[in-house]
């Protein structure tokens, strides 16, 4: 999976597209330091979106922005 594109949002959240979900933009918001999918606007034309899905997407984005590495150390993961 890759990441087709992203944009800021208002309220500390972005948008982001990608390419295997092209139909379904995702909502993240920012909770401590990483971005997390906050919402998934989920379209008929795309497969559903599942959990591992969003945790890839989850970990993208982050990459993408730099958190990738505290993303991954953070408690939950360890």
């Amino acid at each position: 999976m890759e990441i087709i594109d992203y944009s800021y949002l208002k309220r500390r959240a972005m948008k982001a597209w990608f390419d295997e979900f092209p139909n379904s933009p995702v909502i993240f918001r920012v909770i401590g330091h990483y971005y997390f999918v906050y919402r998934v606007m989920w379209s008929d034309e795309d497969p559903i979106v599942k959990r591992d899905a969003l945790i890839e997407m989850e970990r993208l984005l982050n990459r993408e922005l730099g958190s990738e590495e505290a993303y991954l150390t953070r408690k939950r993961m360890v």
